[in-house]
């Protein structure tokens, strides 16, 4: 399947204004399209005609008759085309076929190191992708975008890598480039919590428009919903939390290096560097959430400190940005209430009352999928919205 032309979605920005309508999933009328674009019948009628030319757009059934022809409904065809969703973090990947609405079709999530580089990864992850296309039935011509997300920083408009603290040869590595060489289509690339937030937003807090997601793992980012967006600041390096300084105060009494930043002390390693200081041995992530499932008390205690860390730096958060949710994920919030619970003291308790009157802290439901959900998000966006 390797280097095969893919059929590009030709929609105009006029014919996007027509199926944005549409893509609630609701049937409509070619008159209740008039009426709520406020469009001439002929002017939705022509832009019409393309989005079922591309088959985005077919016939649903005919709606009852008052008289008259029964009126024909119309619908949105989001297993027109497919997507592409590749979710890598440092120790672990993921890949997911979408339809243009985000409906997951495929999956296949295994095992890796993202210092591996560039090439072993991204490769493991496109043959992953054909193997997808092959169980669905689906040819890879139907493929019009690819998202990525990458466990560093990214520049969000080349898509390129930039000094990505736990990927080593991914510096600069022009991925989109990479990717479109095999699969000639849309390619965008974000960090990995941007599109966390995304997916999260998307399947759980839909209604909610201003919401942070915290991911807690092998390192420490934020993905930041605001006004209904993805905020990415002006380079893509917005909700960098884990090198921020942590302020400590009388619930986080000071410990370790007094210069720490975040994620020296509430990452998985600064956890498990804590645990092993205590007596108990830990290296990683995967051993600390292992403890604190096993019920071990000193496993308990550090990461409700780790919690209580990151709360020190979210209360701040929480009175600029005012987020309606705050959403905790990634390995170590599986660990367990303890780390939810020490954020959630300090904020609580820090934030000015009226920014947490009405704030929820949860861990994260999206599960597995967040990541490539996002992903999906991402591109819909960008190909399909008006």
């Amino acid at each position: 399947m390797a280097g095969m032309p893919s059929r590009e979605l030709q929609l105009t920005p006029e014919s996007a204004q027509i199926l944005a309508l549409l893509r609630d999933g609701a049937p409509r009328t070619r008159a209740q399209l008039a009426e709520l674009s406020g469009l001439a019948r002929s002017t939705v009628a022509s832009r019409l005609e393309s989005l079922a030319a591309s088959g985005l757009v077919a016939p649903a059934g005919g709606g009852p008759s008052s008289g008259g022809r029964p009126p024909g409904y119309l619908a949105f065809q989001p297993a027109a085309r497919i997507l592409l969703a590749i979710d890598l973090g440092a120790t672990h990947g993921v890949v997911a076929l979408t339809d243009l609405a985000g409906a997951v079709l495929e999956l296949e999530s295994a095992g890796l190191d993202i210092a591996d580089g560039p090439v072993a990864v991204l490769d493991w992850a496109m043959d992953a992708a054909d193997r997808l296309c092959l169980r669905s039935g689906r040819p890879v011509t139907d493929l019009v975008g690819v998202g990525i997300g990458l466990p560093g920083p990214v520049e969000h408009s080349t898509g390129l890598p930039t000094n990505p603290p736990i990927m080593p040869g991914w510096d600069r590595f022009d991925v989109p480039a990479y990717i479109g060489a095999r699969f000639p289509v849309p390619i965008l690339v974000d960090n990995d919590v941007n599109l966390l937030a995304l997916g999260e937003h998307a399947t759980v807090w839909k209604h909610e428009d201003d919401l942070l997601f915290v991911k807690v793992a092998t390192g420490i980012g934020a993905g930041i919903i605001s006004g209904g967006a993805l905020q990415r600041g002006a380079q893509g390096s917005a909700g960098d939390l884990g090198h921020v300084r942590v302020p400590f105060s009388s619930r986080t009494p000071q410990h370790g290096d007094a210069d720490a930043d975040l994620e020296a002390l509430a990452s998985g390693p600064g956890i498990a560097r804590a645990l092993s200081a205590a007596g108990v041995p830990a290296s990683s992530s995967r051993d600390v959430v292992e403890l604190a499932l096993a019920g071990e008390p000193h496993a308990a205690d550090v990461i409700r400190q780790a919690g209580r860390d990151l709360g020190e730096v979210l209360a701040t958060t929480v009175n600029i940005l005012n987020p309606s949710v705050i959403v905790i994920g990634g390995s170590i919030a599986r660990a367990g209430e303890h780390l939810i619970a020490g954020v959630r003291e300090v904020v609580y308790g820090q934030s000015t009352p009226l920014a947490t009157r009405h704030l929820t802290i949860t861990e994260s439901r999206a599960g597995e999928t967040g990541g490539v959900i996002g992903a999906a998000t991402m591109l819909i966006q960008r190909l399909l919205d008006p």
